[in-house]
């Protein structure tokens, strides 16, 4: 049988667990959006929102590739208002909360060293 895929570890650290699940809330959020806002559906919608999914999955796994997927859909939203609106911060501020909580959690030392040591 081969390798175990699963959507949570709970062998990770903390800040890597929880770190996924905000990664899949932000998902969920944005597929709530799309179905709220018709006019925000769209390919690039859909693609942030498989990103986002795949972060997470790949993270549960311990795949190099989804901690660096899931620091740049971190990061992407700051990326996109400072560019839109030039300010990276110009949010409501339970959202700007969840948003530095998720680039902590994965920048956090302990994120960091698990992820250097365990991740394939």
């Amino acid at each position: 049988m081969g390798e175990k895929r699963r959507w949570v570890n709970p062998a990770q650290p903390q800040t890597l667990q929880i770190a996924v699940f905000l990664l899949y809330i932000n998902a969920a959020f944005a597929v709530l959006d799309m179905l709220l806002y018709p006019g925000t559906r769209s390919l690039f919608s859909l693609l942030l929102v498989a990103a986002g999914v795949a972060a997470g999955y790949n993270i549960a796994n311990e795949r190099k590739f989804g901690y660096a997927l899931g620091i740049v859909m971190a990061f992407l939203p700051f990326v996109f208002r400072f560019f839109i609106t030039g300010n990276p911060l110009g949010v409501n501020v339970i959202s700007l909360v969840f948003e530095i909580a998720l680039v902590a959690l994965l920048l956090h030392p302990m994120s960091r060293d698990y992820q250097r040591i365990w991740f394939k």
